[in-house]
């Protein structure tokens, strides 16, 4: 992936991505405050944080946030929807680049957004910003593609219509990134089951919220929701179809990168 291009790639998304983008399950604030400490007096910096899913994970837990963002419509989308919490405050700035002061950070997050980041740049930038002994949490929403007939026939859609589907999958990290970036740091994973349950216009929402597929106004778009439409009518019980994700979790830390730095 390009990066420059990353940071532009969901202007045009950011209402369909705030309404029908999946959050995170609260499991995941449970393993932080058992293996990494999470209290809410600990100040968090939630790099790529968008339109504020995983900023608001932490607000509700108490945290300070910073929620760093280059694209600027996401970053405003951000800054509306969390208006309500004291504690958010929105930074124009990257992960290899956030503005954020040293050694001030006690948790480094990165919800949906660490296969954009150029890893080297961000994980010097993040020992640079977290104190000593910070914790960098990277977490996604990994969407399953094979484990209901429904979600078969999904992963198929998006194959046949993604613009670049298949590079913006092929980019999210595996093991051995997340071996990379970590580096000898200790880090451990989790996986926790999450789900969204859609009616039809959801569903058209999600695929409209992906970078990868043909936006309004696309010779592929009318035949896509078509094709969209049948596969709904096909799976849906009650009138939904249920979205199935793991939210994977990655937490550790930067020991060899803090002491090269």
């Amino acid at each position: 992936m390009t990066f420059t291009d990353a940071k532009q790639r969901f202007s045009n998304r950011v209402a369909d991505y705030v309404r029908y983008r999946p959050g995170y399950p609260a499991a995941t604030l449970d393993t932080l405050r058992t293996v990494c400490g999470l209290r809410p007096g600990h100040v968090v910096a939630d790099i790529g944080s968008g339109t504020g899913l995983s900023s608001e994970l932490f607000l509700k837990n108490g945290n300070r946030v910073f929620g760093v963002e280059p694209n600027t419509e996401m970053r405003q989308a951000g800054e509306e929807y969390l208006a309500s919490y004291d504690g958010f405050s929105s930074i124009e700035g990257a992960a290899e680049a956030t503005t954020l002061g040293g050694a001030t950070i006690d948790f480094v997050t990165a919800g949906q957004a660490f296969h954009w980041f150029d890893q080297n740049g961000a994980r010097k930038e993040f020992a640079r910003i977290l104190k000593p002994a910070g914790w960098v949490v990277v977490l996604w929403n990994e969407r399953l593609t094979a484990t209901t007939p429904f979600l078969r026939a999904f992963e198929a859609l998006l194959r046949k219509f993604g613009t670049d589907y298949s590079r913006v999958n092929e980019s999210y990290p595996r093991e051995e990134q997340m071996r990379s970036f970590f580096q000898s740091g200790a880090y451990r994973q989790q996986q926790i089951p999450n789900l969204q349950v859609f009616d039809f216009d959801g569903l058209a929402g999600r695929v409209r919220s992906s970078s990868y597929m043909p936006a309004q106004g696309h010779p592929d778009f009318s035949p896509m929701m078509a094709e969209l439409q049948t596969i709904f009518e096909a799976h849906q019980q009650q009138s939904a179809v249920r979205m199935e994700y793991l939210t994977r979790l990655y937490y550790g830390q930067l020991r060899q990168a803090r002491t090269d730095a």
